[in-house]
């Protein structure tokens, strides 16, 4: 008798719990002892801000869909109450070892470092008094305490901002019984407050404790039975239309102004706020109890990430490194004719990003280059990038900018920036309605003693100094004429929004992409069932759709052997027999943030080798305009290969995908750990 079909159930992870697994490694760092102290620090922060956003905007679109009556979502098809459950329950786990993390391990070490955070009873009567002209000078001058009473309804709290819920009883100065209110803490107070140093020692507060501290000072005559701290998570992703909208930055500006007021979605408290009060909140708020979360300690653990950039101890920290400079460069006017020379690959942070910014500060002074186009999703309020296209546009220049003004949480600042470079005379196209534009490219046109020719950088990270620094992604620079003639054509097509003509050798989404990774996979799928050796190793962010994952698993039925390095989200459910036992799932959590897409079908010299801006996920394939670029240089290839080998090698900093849960990979016997990133950083070093 065969045995039954597996369920959805079975075949997949749920998108939502992968997604809480990855922050699950990233808080996993902040308990790693062999990582320097403040770094330890650091990725707590960013569990916590990770955390945030999957409210923002994950459990915001569940409760949608709840609310619509939706039963399904993903191929799991875990109903969405039960996945609001499930997210519950790990959440509560997730937090409470957040706070565990950081009572247990983290303050303690730190003030073994002489780094305190203080409460009141560890101040001395000289910091109190400090800390009380402080409040006075600085805090309550900005304060506005709110008394509840029926002609004053509950305050507009923005998203995720800290408030005080105060208990008070007596008369108000109208003679009427107070008994709540609420006070707003400013955004434009720190929320960390360093203390005047005590010798070596560094001293901070959080300006919750100081509210806390000083908060009678606010309500004379009355008297303060209980302040508890709190702060509400909204939902935060824009809406617009893309039927109706008829002008989409104009939409999204009218987005904006609602973003921080938005239906509410979670609501934490302080560990000792009484049930009468949290009742209170949850119905002013209109959550249900399961949306409640205690905190035992500040609401908000990303703004200790304010400690790390105030402490310069540097052995708390790691080690500073400078990437290094592209090689052979033997000055800034032959950069042109190094391109010529073959394609150049860089690999950030471990080369620098300057290259990049010299390409396009060269391109912006050449007398020879007519024209430059450029995507842009990420850029950052201080973009050398930037300014290099003003540059070119003054310099009377033809130069297109596509900005997509849907990058999350960037729009804002990516409308100012398309104001900038209209007022430059920049071309400023915002992409298309209906497709966020996530490709990352480069193209300057340049004449040379031989006719026009074209250079271009694809890359799969954004033009973003900061993130260069900080993620880890791959830049080509090439002249090769089919390459830049397929961008060419896709920047037509983005500005004019005609059909282009056949690509001669870059995939785009949402057009051959998808269909053409099918293709490759079916590719090796075929290879093996005709007695040869298939092979596929992808690394990339996120792993989603279905009918890659159905292809892949068909691929791992016949013999091929998939290595998928995932760093997030991966709903795929490796090594199961039958259907994925030839396949194997890592993620990589180390210093830097993995941000790489980078493929490769085959083995030896005969691989196929792509870089992209795509993760393996439904809105890639399908709602984004992206790029794949194949590496057709042989040495590059080797190289690129050479690193997905390195990072399957990693015994340091790699987690291990078993059924639905990560482990740590650990070395075998007495080895040594390998870690990729360090691997990296020491070849890239610069020799003694």
């Amino acid at each position: 008798m065969n045995a039954p079909a597996p369920s959805a159930a079975e075949l997949f992870i749920n998108r939502e719990l992968s997604l809480l697994e990855f922050n699950q490694r990233v808080l996993a760092q902040a308990l790693d002892e062999s990582l320097p102290l403040l770094e330890r620090l650091r990725f707590l922060c960013i569990s916590s801000s990770n955390l945030d956003e999957f409210f923002e905007i994950r459990v915001a679109g569940l409760k949608q869909l709840e609310e619509l009556g939706s039963g399904l979502t993903g191929p799991d098809c875990m109903p969405v109450n039960e996945q609001l459950e499930a997210i519950r329950m790990r959440t509560l786990a997730l937090v409470r070892q957040q706070y565990e993390c950081l009572h247990q391990h983290l303050l303690p070490a730190l003030r073994t470092a002489g780094v305190w955070v203080h409460t009141h009873g560890e101040l001395n009567d000289e910091e109190h008094a400090w800390l009380a002209d402080y409040f006075r000078t600085e805090v309550e001058p900005v304060l506005s305490p709110l008394g509840l009473d029926p002609a004053r309804p509950f305050p507009r709290l923005q998203n995720k901002s800290l408030n005080f819920v105060v208990r008070l009883s007596g008369k108000d100065a109208f003679g009427r019984d107070s008994e709540l209110a609420i006070v707003q803490a400013p955004r434009s107070l720190p929320r960390v407050v360093a203390l005047p140093r005590r010798g070596r020692t560094r001293g901070f507060v959080l300006l919750s404790a100081i509210v806390a501290e000083f908060i009678p000072l606010l309500f004379p005559g009355m008297v303060v039975h209980g302040t508890y701290q709190f702060r509400v998570t909204r939902n935060s992703d824009l809406f617009v239309d893309d039927e109706e909208v008829d002008d989409l930055r104009r939409a999204l500006e009218g987005e904006l102004a609602q973003r921080h007021y938005g239906a509410a979605v979670r609501l934490e408290t302080s560990a000792d706020c009484p049930d009468d009060i949290t009742a209170f909140l949850l119905q002013q708020f209109d959550l249900e109890p399961g949306d409640h979360y205690r905190v035992p300690g500040p609401v908000n653990l990303s703004r200790l990430s304010a400690i790390y950039d105030a402490v310069g101890h540097s052995e708390l920290k790691f080690a500073p490194f400078t990437p290094a400079p592209l090689p052979n460069m033997s000055g800034a006017t032959d950069f042109f004719a190094q391109i010529r020379e073959g394609d150049l690959l860089l690999h950030h942070p471990f080369q620098s990003f300057t290259p990049v910014m010299d390409f396009l500060r060269l391109a912006a002074a050449d007398p020879t280059v007519l024209a430059i186009k450029q995507t842009l999703y990420r850029t950052g309020s201080d973009s050398p990038p930037v300014d290099a296209l003003v540059a070119a546009a003054q310099a009377g220049k033809d130069v297109t900018a596509i900005i997509e003004l849907r990058a999350r949480f960037d729009e804002e600042a990516n409308i100012a920036l398309s104001n900038r470079l209209q007022e430059a005379g920049v071309h400023v196209m915002y992409g298309v309605v209906g497709f966020k534009t996530h490709a990352k490219m480069i193209l300057v046109v340049r004449r040379e003693a031989d006719g026009i020719r074209r250079y271009a950088h694809l890359g799969t990270g954004n033009y973003h100094q900061g993130t260069a620094r900080a993620y880890t992604d791959y830049g080509l620079f090439t002249c090769d004429e089919a390459i830049c003639a397929d961008v060419h054509e896709i920047f037509l097509q983005l500005t004019s929004l005609t059909r282009t003509p056949q690509l001669r050798r870059l995939l785009q989404a949402p057009f051959t992409l998808h269909r053409r990774l099918l293709d490759l996979i079916g590719g090796e799928t075929d290879k093996a069932r005709q007695g040869g050796q298939g092979r596929i190793i992808a690394q990339m962010n996120a792993l989603t759709e279905l009918q890659v994952i159905e292809a892949l698993q068909e691929a791992s039925c016949a013999g091929v052997q998939i290595d998928l390095i995932v760093r997030g989200i991966c709903v795929l459910r490796p090594g199961m027999p039958g259907i994925s036992q030839n396949i194997r799932v890592r993620s990589i959590i180390g210093r830097f943030l993995e941000h790489s897409r980078l493929w490769c079908f085959g083995e030896g010299d005969q691989a196929q080798v792509y870089l992209s801006s795509a993760d393996w996920m439904e809105r890639n394939f399908f709602r984004r305009v992206e790029v794949a670029t194949p590496i057709r240089h042989p040495a590059l290839a080797a190289q690129l290969r050479a690193n997905l080998q390195l990072y399957l090698q990693d015994t340091r900093e790699a987690w291990r995908l078993d059924g639905d849960r990560y482990t740590r990979v650990t070395p075998m016997d007495d080895a040594a750990p390998c870690s990729a990133q360090s691997t990296l950083l020491e070849r890239f070093a610069p020799s003694s």
